[in-house]
């Protein structure tokens, strides 16, 4: 991203009214040619500028993409996105931060960094399906190099989800809740989901990767017919586009607030918020491993995350992993 043309844009937020070329030039050390060429890098972002002879340029509408400098604007984290990596379009974020990651000296350098993308063109799920990761949606990666002991690292992925859930109820009033292991709905249907992945050597833990997928301003009417029925997005929700960086902005510190938790061993206080916001606790499941399929009540998760339930026979199951379909 060009800084430069970032503190031309940060000189018309702080301007009421038009500012010229000039004024522009004279505070920031360089020639109007220059300034005329950051105000076409920001159009070409998506910024609508005026511009006139007489007045000077204005800012008048903000772009509608996910930049850093647009999230920083309602950020308020410590280190949990305070370094952002945007791309229009990647074939994974998760894939990014890893190679990253793979490639850095200092692992912890990177730490709370969050990788952004447009769109995704392949985006990966559980088990490693397809994730459709259109544009209009929020796609990132949360880079981590957790002080959190392995057994408690799946700890991150709910702590995670609580953190969407949270951020739609309080930014939109939607009732979202968590369906296990780790998607987010309204209602019957998908509007988000995360996957956590990590890099360990026996008890050692090298870094973990939370991807984060939201159907924001997705049209449904773009996404595959096979998808139609099962996922909204927000804006279908609400009838309206939201407010993207916002959003983010807001999941991120519902994120770090969480994360602070796990790395204090707060491990029951996040185990508790998760089954209050619980869509799949109390309710009949079918639930599909790798080896087999059952009926039953979900009960309860236990300490590392894993869904308790109770089979029509009156037997009580533990489930590690798997798909979970409520019936």
């Amino acid at each position: 991203m060009n800084e430069a043309a970032f503190k031309v844009l940060s000189i018309l937020d702080r301007t009421d009214g038009p500012i010229s070329g000039e004024t522009m030039s004279a505070q920031l050390g360089v020639t109007r040619s220059a300034i005329w060429k950051h105000i076409n890098e920001l159009r070409e972002m998506g910024y609508s500028i005026s511009s006139s002879r007489a007045e000077g340029y204005e800012l008048v509408e903000r772009t509608n993409r996910i930049l850093p400098y647009e999230v920083r604007r309602y950020l308020k984290t410590k280190f949990i996105g305070r370094d952002m990596r945007y791309y229009h379009t990647l074939a994974s974020t998760t894939w990014f931060g890893k190679d990253l990651f793979n490639g850095a000296d200092d692992i912890a350098a990177f730490h709370g960094t969050v990788i952004i993308a447009e769109e995704q063109t392949g985006g990966v799920g559980r088990l490693g399906r397809a994730w459709v990761s259109p544009t209009g949606g929020i796609w990132i990666t949360v880079m981590l190099n957790p002080d959190i002991p392995l057994e408690h690292l799946h700890m991150i992925t709910m702590a995670g989800s609580i953190a969407v859930a949270r951020a739609l109820r309080k930014e939109y009033d939607l009732g979202a809740l968590i369906k296990w292991p780790n998607d987010i709905y309204i209602g019957d249907k998908k509007v988000s989901g995360l996957l956590l992945e990590l890099s360990a050597e026996a008890d050692t833990v090298h870094y973990c990767l939370l991807g984060i997928g939201i159907d924001a301003n997705v049209s449904l009417e773009e996404m595959p017919s096979t998808l139609r029925g099962t996922i909204t997005s927000i804006s279908s929700e609400l009838g309206y586009e939201i407010n993207r960086p916002k959003l983010l902005a807001r999941v991120l510190k519902e994120f770090e607030q969480r994360y602070l938790l796990l790395e204090s061993e707060e491990y029951e206080t996040i185990i508790r918020e998760w089954k209050s916001l619980s869509l799949t606790l109390d309710h009949r499941v079918h639930v599909k491993t790798l080896r087999k399929s059952f009926d039953g009540e979900a009960i309860d998760i236990d300490e590392h995350g894993a869904l308790i339930l109770r089979k029509d026979n009156g037997k009580i199951e533990r489930v590690i992993a798997g798909d979970c379909f409520h019936i």
